[in-house]
């Protein structure tokens, strides 16, 4: 070896030069130590800063309404929930925090996010709850939705951009639910139709994987745009007072039939009970008479005395006082007496 060649070399021309190898001194350590200068002020800022970079990107805290999503060189490896954590250096794994807590998208209410940029033509500046129902005519439906992340996972890597996906989704499904149902029921029936297109904006993020669930859809207060109001409300105070007339008519006719058919039903009975009273009275004379014959047959001067009685007995009580007057009577007031009668006094 070279260097060893080299050494040897030297230690033979000491030893010929008669010189010897002096160990150092104490005092040539002191004044090589006292000479030695340490590193200066940056190398020691850059060493802190290397121990403090290792130290924040390995350790970090996730909150309580927050999950973090750890991707190992680009790759996602995991999700992890609230409490302090740790992972591979900043150029290893990285964390994103996605929020857990409800949030909310407002539609025609004039507070919608400026950031947002619809999937429409820049010319197409016409408000979102501007809707044409099934009836033809159009309605301002303003609506609120309510949503959570479910999935951190595929609200990151499975759509570019959810919450515009989200709000366009949104108006897509309140349109076809709208657009189903007459302007009245929009107006009327609010519960109804926020279920239904909940129900309908939940599909649409189920089949896109967005990781979003729907926690309420709310309607706001519908009407019709302002410069057809007026027509409207007359619109709907001529229908409400077509069907105030149709119920009047209706209680008139409730109270009415059923009263003519129960007089009708009344007299039909009567006729009936009259017609069997009649028809039995008759049998009973036409069988008293074929009676009352074969006895004349029999003896006719007895039954025709008979008759004569009878009918005199049933006659003569019902004519009340009887006066018989000789027939050459000319003046027949002293006879009747009529003063004591009628309480007349002379």
């Amino acid at each position: 070896m070279n260097w060893d060649w080299e050494k040897l070399q030297q230690k033979q021309k000491e030893r010929s030069s008669g010189g010897s190898v002096k160990p150092p001194q104490m005092d040539e350590i002191v004044e090589k130590i006292k000479g030695y200068k340490f590193p200066g002020g940056w190398v020691l800022l850059v060493l802190a800063g290397i121990v403090l970079f290792f130290g924040t990107s390995m350790i970090y805290t996730v909150d309580t309404f927050e999950v973090g999503v750890v991707q190992r060189f680009g790759r996602y490896v995991r999700t992890e929930t609230p409490g302090l954590k740790f992972k591979y250096p900043a150029f290893i794994e990285k964390v994103t925090k996605v929020s857990t807590r409800v949030e909310k998208e407002n539609f025609g209410l004039g507070e919608s996010p400026a950031s947002f940029t619809k999937l429409r033509t820049s010319g197409d500046t016409a408000d979102e709850s501007l809707m044409l129902t099934g009836d033809l005519n159009v309605g301002l439906v303003p609506w609120i939705v309510q949503y959570k992340i479910r999935d951190a996972y595929k609200f990151l890597f499975k759509v570019e951009d959810v919450p515009l996906f989200l709000r366009d989704m949104s108006e897509a499904s309140m349109r076809l639910i709208v657009g189903d149902r007459s302007i009245n029921e929009v107006i009327n029936n609010r519960p109804e139709i926020a279920i239904a297109a909940k129900e309908a904006l939940q599909k649409e993020m189920d089949e896109a994987e967005t990781g979003i669930e729907i926690v309420t859809v709310e309607l706001g207060d519908t009407n019709v745009p302002g410069p057809v109001q007026e027509s409207f409300n007359e619109v709907n105070q001529a229908v409400q007072e077509k069907e105030k007339l149709i119920y009047q008519a209706k209680e008139e006719y409730n109270r009415v039939i059923p009263k003519a058919r129960g007089e009708a039903e009344q007299a039909v009975k009567s006729a009936e009970g009259y017609s069997i009273e009649r028809v039995n009275q008759a049998s009973g004379d036409a069988s008293r008479f074929i009676a009352q014959y074969e006895e004349y047959a029999k003896a006719k001067d007895v039954t025709r005395r008979r008759l004569y009685l009878e009918m005199v007995e049933r006659v003569f009580p019902n004519l009340g006082e009887l006066y018989v007057i000789d027939s050459e009577q000319a003046n027949v007031l002293p006879l009747l007496n009529l003063g004591e009668k009628w309480g007349v006094s002379k």
